[in-house]
Formats: structure tokens, sequence, C-alpha cells
């Protein structure tokens, strides 16, 4: 079994950097990621202090992001689930 110098030493100085590389662009995302969700959060707190419901409004988006059509689709199955359950 090859130690763990070992298999550092076996990848080239390109690889090594191109590596290096790829982990600096994750880091970086990551910490825009989580400064995006903090203003995301902000926004979530100005809807609120409006008297928006927040979980209405989340529904919303995640409705705009599905295509007309497949969101047509689901309504009309759900409409028909309601309706068998009701009965």
């Amino acid at each position: 079994m090859m130690s763990e110098s070992d298999r550092v030493d076996q990848l080239g100085q390109a690889t090594r950097e191109k590596l290096k590389q790829f982990i600096a662009r994750i880091e970086r995302l990551e910490g825009e990621k989580a400064e995006l969700a903090a203003d995301i959060r902000e926004v979530y707190g100005e809807v609120k202090s409006f008297g928006f419901d927040t979980k209405v409004i989340r529904k919303v988006i995640s409705l705009r992001k599905i295509e007309a059509s497949e969101r047509a689709e689901q309504e009309a199955l759900l409409d028909m689930y309601m309706e068998v359950v009701e009965d």
C-alpha cells in the first residue's frame, strides 16, 4: 500500500497546481454562496417585516422555477389526487 507522501510524489507539478486551483475556486464559491444565503435571509426578513407570509413567498419562488406546462401538469395531478382523498 502506498503512503500519502508516495501518492503526492506521483502527482506531477502541473497536476498539483491544477488541484490547488480547483480547491481555491471551490472555497471561493463556498464563501460567495454563504454571502448570498445571508443576503437572501435578509430579504426574507424584509418580506416578513412588510407582513407577507415567507412560506408562501418561498413556494411562489419554487413554482416560478418550474416551466408553466410542467407546473400545470403538477397542479392537475394535485387536483385529481385531492378529489380522491376528499371523497
